[in-house]
């Protein structure tokens, strides 16, 4: 798939995620394959008054090329403004978010509020055009608000018409769980209406399930969020799979054990250590969602203070899965709940309930 300049062939994209996507997430999820990476969502208003937390959250290192910063906001000048700061630190893609369900959000006419305005929107998306530089811009879009009115067809066509490089559509609605099936085919119907590349998102875990999106929708690539979580192999394993017919295989628990301390020690760079604890703490429990022991690990990890404890719960829980030390436990049933929500320990259920009062960031 070609972004101005950039071709990223049909390699996963990363997708934006609050709080997830940071510096060391987007790292490891390039080294396993990623074609393109996003930052997190930052304000354009934060952007323009120079805000020091949302400037942190856009920047990047050269190395993690090629990347896009995904911006939030309704106001013409504010977006061209925020698109003119932006197209300074050279990212390959500044993408309009038109997605986000959060009411928060919502409330503020932002986010998967435009999802009702296309005219509107079309205008975000030609401000953003106008002041990026020649950087493309590109727009992530849900299907629509409910089920009262998709509007996912007026809106790709908005932005193709108004400059877009490419459009990304998650099928879902704004007010669809994530325990309701994705729509995909939408993302094919999007494909048919517009001549500029489409990414469909929803629902990817597996590089099976990339490969199903890509054939039944036509898309030109496919953008992972839930499914990287914890997963980077399903970049590479994608790849193998796509570009040379090889079968994805799982991670043994060594690379796991040590991806998931390299990851440790990437937040610990970035943040200190009081500060990445936390962070740190949900992907080791991500990455180890997969294995038995899950029960136990939850109990233990949520007790560590330091990075050294969380090292050696890592390693000490690595070492008992290798050696059968686990009863055997339903993964069918931690798999389902991550799935639905991905702080799946936090979920109001009678095995998890001992947990509910932990600190999880």
């Amino acid at each position: 798939m070609k972004i101005g300049n950039l071709n990223i062939g049909r390699k996963l994209i990363l997708a934006p995620m609050a709080e997830i996507s940071d510096a060391p997430f987007r790292r490891i999820a390039k080294e396993y394959g990623a074609g393109l990476t996003f930052t997190q969502m930052v304000s354009a208003d934060g952007i323009v008054k120079g805000n020091f937390n949302t400037l942190r959250f856009a920047t990047f290192h050269k190395s993690e090329k090629p990347i896009g910063i995904q911006v939030l906001g309704n106001d013409e000048t504010t977006l061209r403004d925020a698109a003119a700061k932006l197209s300074s630190l050279n990212p390959d893609v500044i993408d309009l978010n038109c997605g986000c369900p959060v009411t928060k959000v919502v409330s503020n006419k932002m986010g998967a509020w435009l999802l009702n305005d296309p005219p509107k929107l079309g205008k975000l998306v030609k401000a953003l055009v106008e002041g990026s530089n020649g950087v493309p811009v590109s727009v992530k879009l849900r299907l629509g608000m409910d089920g009262g009115r998709i509007t996912v067809l007026e809106n790709a066509k908005r932005a193709e018409d108004n400059g877009a490089a490419y459009i990304a559509i998650h099928a879902r609605l704004r007010s669809d769980k994530y325990d309701v099936d994705p729509a995909w085919e939408w993302i094919a119907k999007v494909k048919e209406s517009v001549s500029i590349p489409v990414v469909g998102n929803g629902s990817v875990f597996t590089p099976f399930d990339a490969i199903k999106m890509i054939e039944e929708t036509g898309c030109d690539s496919v953008m992972v969020a839930r499914g990287a979580l914890g997963n980077p192999f399903i970049f590479r394993n994608f790849n193998n799979l796509f570009e040379k017919n090889i079968q994805p295989s799982p991670p043994d628990v060594d690379e796991v054990k040590n991806l998931a301390i390299k990851h440790l020690n990437l937040l610990v760079k970035e943040y200190g250590e009081i500060n990445s604890l936390d962070k740190a703490k949900k992907n080791i429990i991500w990455y180890f969602r997969v294995f038995g022991g899950i029960t136990e690990l939850l109990e233990q990890i949520f007790k560590a203070k330091t990075e050294l404890e969380l090292k050696e719960i890592i390693i000490n829980h690595s070492d008992k899965i290798k050696n059968n030390f686990y009863p055997e436990e339903d993964l069918d049933y931690y798999y389902k709940k991550f799935k639905n929500r991905v702080l799946f320990w936090l979920e109001e259920d009678e095995k998890l309930t001992k947990f509910l009062n932990a600190k999880v960031a």
